[in-house]
């Protein structure tokens, strides 16, 4: 068991620490993860037993395991809870950081959440209620309280004095936050702009002035977009008066980034969005998130096979024209999606604005036409040899009609939803391709209708 144990402490892999854990060797087991790095943990935990997940966590220390805690998914955080002792769970959740606390606790169920809050102190209470007051999905869910803020005042000699003392407990200490009486921010200075100052200037000498700062209760897609255009590792949130009220920092926006865009991909797919990962979902939450939309697109597509039985005559006097009529609507769905998908994910990252609808909306069309001439000409030789001249004359003029039709959907379908209040990922490729279905079908009959003469 020693050999065991010492070569563990040196360089332990996860197959060593099961077999510690299987062993009941506590000491070895705690010395050999704890210079784990907490991802490397939270990694390792779901592929364990429930008894060697709760074993493994009770052997973590103290800071290790709350921090491993934090890097779990929602539901597997749930899961282990369960299995933990109220006093247990009490430790875990006065050591996360306040904005992991709010996120885990609105996670919950309502039950779940009362429980947990019971047993947190007066002042982590206070601070989850706060969090909690603030709309879901906005920044003011995502800050942390725990920041450095010194008075432009002060001298450099006393502000660092400052950031020594209170430092340890901050989420960050790259940037300082200056704040006037009232708690107004002002600026946000480098950490290092402070240690190179003359120790006897004041603060408000190395102020620059120069901040970007958001709103507790923007939406959490404007702060991954703020420090993405900024580069900065935190972000300043403040309430409608200027005031400081915490930070969120670059971790937080990342996994928020993440959430979005899993969301507008589940979006996309007409999935209803997970809140736990694909792995661990049932049969029954997989089923309820997406029949919904199948259901809607059934009854969408109903108009299709309406307006096909409509031209039955013209079906009836040219046969031909039904070979073409997969490729024809294929070609306006997948040219749909195309123009959706750019149009939403612009929209996503800040490169589109409502107000850029009309540019956009006149290049889709040149773009489109252009797409729409090059794709007749691929299927005119086809519509010659299947069916004539006439046929071909159809089928080509179909061919560009629904691709610049499929297009101009895609692009402005996400417009009109944002503009109806409506997420813009709702636009997703289903849909589109189902507008465009039946669009192209009453395009495709009537036209033939019009130049052969049918009716």
């Amino acid at each position: 068991m020693s050999d065991i144990t010492e070569a563990i402490v040196t360089r332990s892999t996860p197959q060593e620490v099961r077999l510690l854990i299987r062993e009941r060797a506590w000491e070895g087991l705690r010395e050999a993860v704890e210079d784990w790095p907490a991802a490397a943990v939270a990694e390792l935990l779901p592929e364990l037993g429930r008894e060697e997940r709760v074993l493994l966590f009770r052997a973590l220390p103290r800071k290790l395991a709350a921090e491993t805690f934090a890097h779990l998914a929602g539901d597997r955080r749930r899961s282990l809870l369960e299995d933990l002792t109220d006093e247990e769970s009490r430790h875990v959740l006065s050591h996360l950081s306040p904005d992991d606390r709010a996120q885990l606790l609105a996670e919950l169920p309502a039950v779940v959440t009362q429980e947990l809050m019971q047993l947190l102190s007066p002042e982590d209470l206070d601070e989850v209620r706060t969090l909690l007051g603030y709309p879901e999905n906005s920044v003011g869910r995502l800050m942390t309280p725990d920041y450095v803020a010194v008075r432009p005042e002060w001298m450099v000699e006393e502000a660092l004095r400052h950031v020594r003392a209170v430092g340890q407990d901050a989420e960050t200490v790259n940037r300082i936050y200056v704040v006037e009486e009232g708690g107004r921010l002002v600026d946000d200075i480098q950490l290092r702009r402070l240690i190179l100052a003359e120790p006897t200037m004041r603060v408000r000498e190395v102020m620059d002035h120069a901040f970007v700062a958001v709103s507790a209760f923007a939406h959490r897609e404007e702060g991954v977009q703020a420090i993405r255009k900024y580069d900065v590792v935190a972000l300043p949130v403040v309430d409608s008066d200027g005031v400081l009220l915490g930070i969120v920092t670059v971790d937080d926006i990342l996994d928020a980034a993440e959430e979005e865009a899993t969301e507008d991909f589940h979006k996309v797919a007409s999935v209803g969005p997970l809140a736990m990962s694909l792995r661990e979902a049932g049969l029954s939450l997989l089923y309820r998130r997406r029949i919904g939309w199948l259901l809607i697109l059934v009854f969408v597509n109903i108009f299709s096979g309406a307006g096909i039985a409509y031209f039955e005559d013209t079906i009836a006097a040219t046969v031909a024209l039904v070979f073409f009529l997969p490729l024809l609507i294929d070609s306006s769905g997948n040219a749909g999606p195309q123009s959706a998908t750019l149009v939403v994910r612009a929209m996503a990252t800040g490169d589109v604005r409502p107000g850029d609808w009309v540019r956009l909306l006149i290049r889709e069309l040149g773009v489109a036409g252009l797409m729409g001439v090059t794709m007749a000409v691929a299927v005119s030789a086809m519509g010659l040899y299947r069916g004539g001249m006439d046929v071909a004359v159809v089928v080509s003029i179909t061919m560009m009609l629904v691709v610049m039709v499929g297009s101009l959907v895609g692009t402005s379908l996400p417009f009109i939803l944002e503009r109806l209040g409506l997420d813009p990922a709702t636009a997703s490729a289903p849909l589109v391709t189902s507008i465009a279905d039946v669009t192209g079908v009453l395009i495709y009959f009537s036209l033939a209708t019009w130049y052969l003469g049918v009716g």
